[in-house]
């Protein structure tokens, strides 16, 4: 694939400005004069100026070149940069086209093991991003974070494009994980929708109350879609539809940073950033650049091989007076975080990842009698 063609340099009012010399800006490699060689690359940022699938977005066109600017001027974290900036994704003649274009962008990178962070855009194009999955021939699990849950019926793309990504064909989605809605904003029904697929949802108000059983479902993602009209509007007024009640800026910070993490992930978007809404010091692409920077830091602080069978996880067996009689957790030596298997009867054409992420809590659960709801709902999905 000649990349090249798909992409417009990162603006020079950015690329232009002084930097300090430990700066984010001084540790990347960026599309400007020339376009940067992707060997030995890890992670690959990619902003996104597609708006048709969202009215009222005049200024979404300029959201990655915002986000840039406040992250160019972060500190340099942790770890050996390996990252590039490819710039700003060409536009189809069309959504549609669009949407193929981010699919096979993304394809490709993951199958370079180049993980794309996609910034700008509406949130409907996390659609071409879950696409880039369609050709490997494995199911995936998707966690989004969104204060509404964007499965309208007769709605715009913005607005129902997480159904699209639920119905379509073929289907090569595991699990669907959906964080930080509000009940205000959610049909009844939409969640009854999700429960009869047994797809995991966590409103804001429970996620609060229990932030740390969170990071189990991020670490089951493969791909992570965050809109930031679920962050409140008082910490990212940047939003059409931003929202008084959300998370917090630090909140979202840190669901970033288990989504770095986390080892199975291969692709990561913050979408719905307008700047026309934002304040004049453009708080918003501030924290959507401090949440990115986050999220480099965790996956610059990934410890797990996810090799069970190895040194690096002891392996726990609980009996159950009930079935199942026993089940099987591993707890990492290296990051103290928790697994806990799912047993299978049968195969298909997808590779089946039978060993999910869980809690500490789960494997007290099962160690007092009780079946961790996680393992029934994991199950389920399996059957």
């Amino acid at each position: 694939m000649n990349l090249k063609s798909f992409f417009d340099p990162v603006a020079e009012e950015i690329t232009s400005q002084k930097y300090a010399h430990n700066s984010f800006f001084n540790y990347i490699h960026y599309y400007g004069e020339t376009f940067p060689d992707i060997k030995g690359i890890q992670l690959a940022i990619i902003g996104l100026k597609e708006k048709r699938g969202m009215p009222q977005a005049d200024t979404i066109e300029r959201a990655a070149t915002e986000i840039r600017e406040k992250l160019y001027h972060l500190k340099k974290g942790e770890g050996l940069y390996k990252i590039v900036d490819l710039g700003d994704l060409r536009i189809g003649k069309s959504l549609q086209e669009s949407l193929e274009i981010i699919r096979a962008i993304g394809e490709f990178l993951i199958k370079k093991q180049i993980l794309p962070i996609f910034i700008g855009g509406s949130h409907d194009l996390d659609y071409g991003q879950y696409l880039s999955y369609q050709g490997m021939k494995k199911l995936v699990s998707m966690v989004t974070i969104d204060a509404k849950i964007d499965m309208e019926e007769d709605g715009l793309p913005y607005q129902s494009h997480t159904q699209n990504i639920i119905l379509h064909q073929p289907n090569f989605l595991f699990n669907y994980t959906h964080l930080a809605y509000q009940s205000f904003l959610v049909d009844k029904d939409l969640i009854n929708v999700m429960e009869k697929l047994y797809f995991d949802h966590i409103r804001l108000g429970n996620l609060r109350s229990n932030f740390k059983e969170i990071e189990p479902l991020v670490r089951n993602a493969d791909l992570l879609s965050f809109d930031v009209a679920a962050i409140q509007s008082a910490d990212a007024p940047g939003a059409a539809d931003a929202q008084p009640f959300g998370l917090t800026g630090e909140e979202a910070c840190q669901i970033c940073r288990f989504a770095g993490m986390n080892e199975k992930l291969s692709s990561f978007g913050v979408y719905g950033y307008q700047p026309y809404y934002d304040d004049t010091r453009n708080k918003t692409a501030s924290v959507i650049a401090t949440m990115i920077w986050y999220f480099i830091e965790g996956f610059y602080d990934r410890k797990d091989s996810l090799s069970f069978k190895s040194n690096d996880y002891t392996k726990y067996t609980v009996s159950l007076d009930s079935n199942p009689s026993v089940i099987v957790f591993y707890k990492s030596k290296r990051s103290e975080k928790w697994w806990m298997e799912i047993p299978q009867n049968d195969k298909d054409r997808f590779d089946r990842t039978t060993i999910i992420p869980c809690s500490y809590k789960d494997y007290q659960m099962a160690q007092s009698g009780e079946i961790p709801e996680r393992w029934i709902n994991a199950q389920l999905k399996l059957f």
